[in-house]
C-alpha cells in the first residue's frame, strides 16, 4: 500500500524534473517487482513450478530496462547541453527576426539547464536607427516576450549588437 501511495504522489510531478521521473520509475519498478514476486510465490506454492521465480526476475528486468534507457537518454541530453527536442532553432530565429528593428540573429544556442528548464543565448543585430536606449529596452522586452510566449523559454541571454559589430567577432561564430 505504501508503494502505491508513493507512486500516486510521484506521478503528479514526474514530468517536472528528471529527479522526480527517476524516483517515480524506481517506485514503479519496485511495485511491479513486488507484484511479480508475489505472483511467482503463489505459483510456486500452488503448483511447485520453481521456474516462476526466474520468470518473475526476467519480467522485472524487461520492465525496467526501457524506462532506464529512456531516463538515461534524457540525462545525457542535459549533460551534453543538447538542443531541447521541443525547440526548433530555425523557428526561434524566424520569430526573433519578426521583432521590429531586428535585422539578424547569430550565435543562436539552446540547451536544457535542468529538465523542464530550457535556456537560450543569441546575438541580436539591430539597425543603428533602433539603438537608442529606450528602443533597445523595448526591443529586448519584445524578444523576451517572443521567447516566452512562443517557445516557453524563460531563461535567455541576448546580446544586442549594431549592424557592423559582427566583423569584430571571431570567424567561428555562426
Amino acid at each position: 500500500m505504501q508503494r502505491v501511495l508513493s507512486l500516486l504522489i510521484l506521478a503528479r510531478g514526474r514530468g517536472e524534473s528528471l529527479n522526480m521521473r527517476g524516483a517515480y520509475l524506481e517506485v514503479l519498478g519496485d511495485l511491479l517487482g513486488s507484484v511479480a514476486v508475489v505472483v511467482a510465490a503463489v505459483l510456486i506454492a500452488t503448483t511447485g513450478w520453481w521456474r516462476a521465480d526466474a520468470l518473475a526476475s526476467f519480467a522485472i528486468g524487461v520492465m525496467i530496462l526501457p524506462r532506464a534507457f529512456s531516463l538515461l537518454r534524457d540525462v545525457i541530453e542535459v549533460l551534453m547541453e543538447a538542443t531541447p527536442r521541443n525547440v526548433d532553432l530555425a523557428g526561434v530565429r524566424s520569430h526573433l527576426l519578426e521583432v521590429p528593428g531586428v535585422v539578424a540573429v547569430h550565435d543562436l544556442h539552446a540547451w536544457t539547464i535542468t529538465s523542464g528548464m530550457p535556456a537560450l543565448s543569441a546575438h541580436i543585430v539591430i539597425d543603428a536607427d533602433e539603438l537608442d536606449p529606450a528602443l533597445e529596452c523595448a526591443t529586448l522586452d519584445a524578444l523576451n516576450r517572443c521567447l516566452t510566449g512562443h517557445f516557453d523559454i524563460d531563461h535567455s541571454t541576448l546580446q544586442i549588437e549594431p549592424l557592423g559589430h559582427r566583423q569584430h567577432e571571431p570567424v567561428f561564430h555562426s
